[in-house]
């Protein structure tokens, strides 16, 4: 009897609730309320009586189920492309979104009266992007939002390699509707230090016999010469001067001469040695330095233009061209990941080579000796790259004799003309990268900072032509000037 009227009594209390929540539900609009309730793998949401509904969201390849508190005749959806809806009973429907678009649900009553419109909006499936963002860019603050049928990406990235990593995965979510607001944070400027280091050596020696002889008797007269005495001004002296070594001119450098001249009655003999030794050593380093934001390209000239005669076809003009010359660098930088920099470098030095003389015209101009690289590399901040190098070796040698009297041992050596140039020429190219930041003012020195014009006093009675000053001062108007100065206006 106890357990009856304790049934009685809990059936009569949860009445009186159903009661109290169906007067709470009469005449309130319609409403999306979640529950915790699941049906066939999907959220479940219920459909309350009213007028209207909130918009409902579904991500691309997920489904819901939404539950009506009035039973419905027939359910349809604005573009089944979007959205398709399958009903699962007189009260709920299946919601499965297909692609990123919004559309229209509609509920109609047994005799056609409409029950609700529930505006869908499907996206991309945000929850699954946020987990695979998480696990392939741990380490990066990326706030991910939707917005429309796009996806919103925001936030702080340490380095463009990881910001194009999140893009990329972002696409795959939602082709072509990814906003980026996302900034690159870290050191973005690249300070690229370029050193030219070139070596020339050179080695030159001669030794040669030089022979002139002759005999003359009146109006008659024969002679011999060799070597030398056969180029510039040396032929045929013998037969018409009583002196042989008047005017003579060597083959080679005028440095090491040496002559030698006899002469009895109408016999005439000269011999002149040449002989020269000859070394040189030349080393040219030029450093120049050049900062850029990572993704532009800088440019940087120290030399001048030279300016080539070039005819100008038909017309016969001569127009003017201009060649740059000197040491340039051009590079493009990117930080790719924290401390790892991809250059593209294209360096050169180049020079006025007065040896090569080239004729357009009537008009002479040089040509130019030219250095030049240019590449792609990856290095960290600080590290240096030889990009380039250069080992050349140039040997030549000549020997000049008469014939057979040069062959003869010994003896033959007097009757030859010897002699051998070696050229050797190193060059390196090395780069040097650093991520760098802006400082103060006060921490940049310039190469005139520390030097101050001379007094007179310590001009002409001390002959100094510079004054070392410390510390450093930098405004125009604490230097010594005499008279007016700074910008004048009348």
């Amino acid at each position: 009897m106890n357990r009856r009227r304790h049934q009685a009594r809990w059936t009569a209390i949860a009445r009186t609730l159903t009661s109290t929540v169906g007067t709470l539900l009469v005449g309130a609009s319609v409403a999306l309320a979640p529950l915790a309730a699941q049906a066939q793998g999907a959220p479940v949401i219920r459909v309350l009586e009213g007028a209207a509904a909130p918009d409902l969201s579904v991500a691309v390849n997920r489904a819901i189920v939404i539950e009506s508190a009035e039973a419905f005749a027939e359910v349809s959806v604005a573009n089944p492309a979007i959205a398709d809806v399958a009903a699962l009973s007189n009260r709920s429907i299946y919601i499965l979104g297909k692609q990123a678009g919004r559309t229209t649900l509609t509920l109609l009553g047994p005799n056609g009266r409409l029950i609700t419109n529930i505006a869908v909006s499907v996206g991309p499936d945000l929850a699954e992007f946020k987990e695979r963002l998480a696990d392939i860019l741990p380490s990066e603050r990326i706030q991910v939002r939707a917005a429309a049928d796009g996806i919103v990406l925001s936030g702080n990235v340490s380095s463009t390699v990881r910001l194009s990593r999140a893009l990329e995965l972002a696409e795959r979510y939602a082709p072509g509707r990814v906003s980026n607001m996302m900034t690159v944070g870290g050191s973005q400027q690249v300070l690229l230090r370029v050193r030219f280091a070139e070596v020339q050596r050179q080695a030159a020696k001669e030794l040669g016999f030089n022979w002139a002889f002759g005999v003359r008797t009146g109006n008659w007269g024969i002679g011999g010469e060799t070597s030398d005495f056969l180029v510039n001004d040396n032929t045929g002296r013998f037969q018409v001067d009583d002196d042989p070594d008047t005017g003579y001119v060597p083959g080679g450098q005028p440095e090491g001469v040496l002559g030698i001249s006899l002469g009895a009655g109408g016999v005439y003999a000269s011999l002149t040695v040449d002989a020269l030794e000859n070394k040189g050593y030349a080393r040219t380093l030029a450093e120049p330095n050049l900062v850029a934001l990572s993704g532009d390209t800088a440019n940087f000239l120290a030399g001048g233009e030279y300016p080539i005669p070039v005819y100008g076809g038909d017309q016969g003009n001569i127009a003017v061209e201009y060649r740059p010359f000197g040491v340039s660098l051009g590079f493009t930088p990117t930080v790719v990941d924290g401390d790892l920099i991809n250059l593209e470098l294209e360096a050169e030095s180049s020079a006025i080579d007065s040896s090569i003389v080239i004729e357009n015209q009537g008009i002479q101009f040089n040509g130019f000796s030219t250095r030049r690289a240019r590449t792609t590399i990856e290095l960290k901040d600080g590290d240096s790259f030889a990009i380039a190098g250069l080992l050349q070796d140039d040997f030549r040698d000549n020997a000049a004799q008469i014939p057979w009297v040069g062959d003869v041992p010994i003896l033959g050596a007097l009757f030859r003309s010897s002699g051998f140039q070696r050229r050797q020429t190193e060059l390196v190219i090395m780069v040097t990268a650093y991520l760098v930041d802006p400082v103060k003012e006060d921490v940049v020195q310039l190469p005139g900072d520390r030097l101050r014009v001379p007094s007179e006093r310590e001009l002409f009675l001390l002959g100094k032509l510079e004054m070392a000053r410390d510390p450093v001062a930098r405004s125009v108007g604490s230097r010594n000037f005499e008279g007016e100065f700074g910008y004048v206006l009348e």
